[in-house]
């Protein structure tokens, strides 16, 4: 099957990163990202790197706070790690409620300032979590018993929660006025990682082990949009962000963030439109 959008559309937008897993963009068009060592990086619209903090460990998925003052850190040593743009920062969350986080995976804010996080807990044991902290930082478990939760995607209503389950190569969609949830699509690539949504609502899924990107319809179909079968401009892509018409690459397996003009508009996050 090929993909929708050729390999050769894609370019390396920034390089000397180390192995980033995330990436998500502020309102001044810089893009920040989180770094292998603990790394956070920004990065501006010429692909300059700037290092703002080093927080140990290692940095998994961001969020900008919906006032586009903070960046919010997924960090398994740490928990969720709150960082300015002077790179001082605090500790948002060790805990959720009486539950220790294990693996903080990936975060996504609504426009109440509510924090939805992934707790992949450990590979394979199905002890992952979906945790929602409060605007105070108060945090509650509101999905259990999950495989290795990861990627987070929430609709432009706010009423729907996409939520990858890497173990079973699967993307729930949790209905956040009930609390159920359903599997959205399934065979999504092998190990999915990462979401992001378009402007028109249609679910992009970045796979880490096949290193290629799914899209799935509001019909729910599936569609190859991109894969590399060489690993080099798609090398174990984690996490997507759009601007404009263009969709940027945070590639695990590399040093590289990469980009291409897929000619889509992506849905604009809480910090895009919100004012400061």
């Amino acid at each position: 099957m090929a993909p929708e959008i050729p390999t050769e559309r894609f370019e390396v937008f920034a390089t000397g990163v180390d192995h980033p897993e995330c990436v998500a963009f502020d309102r001044e068009g810089y893009l920040w990202a989180g770094g292998e060592a603990g790394q956070v990086y920004r990065i501006d619209p010429a692909g300059k790197v700037q290092t703002i903090a080093t927080l140990g460990g290692f940095s998994g998925g961001i969020a900008l706070s919906p006032d586009d003052r903070e960046c919010f850190v997924c960090n398994p040593a740490l928990g969720m790690v709150a960082v300015k743009r002077d790179g001082t920062h605090r500790i948002l969350a060790t805990h959720a409620g009486a539950r220790k986080l294990i693996c903080p995976n990936f975060p996504v804010f609504d426009r109440a300032g509510n924090l939805y996080v992934s707790d992949s807990g450990n590979w394979k044991k199905n002890n992952g979590c979906l945790i929602r902290f409060d605007s105070a930082g108060n945090g509650e478990a509101i999905g259990e018993a999950l495989g290795y939760a990861n990627g987070l995607a929430l609709s432009e209503d706010e009423k729907s929660l996409f939520m990858v389950e890497s173990d079973f190569d699967r993307v729930w969609r949790v209905d956040l006025t009930t609390g159920s949830r359903e599997i959205y699509a399934e065979q999504t690539g092998r190990l999915p990682d990462g979401l992001a949504l378009d402007a028109s609502g249609n679910l992009y899924v970045s796979c880490y082990a096949s290193d290629e990107i799914w899209r799935v319809s509001l019909m729910r179909e599936k569609a190859l949009f991109a894969w590399d079968r060489w690993s080099i401009l798609l090398s174990r892509p984690t996490n997507m962000a759009f601007k404009e018409d263009w969709m940027y690459i945070a590639n695990l397996g590399r040093t590289t963030i990469t980009r291409a003009n897929v000619g889509v508009a992506g849905q604009k996050l809480v910090n895009m439109k919100s004012e400061i």
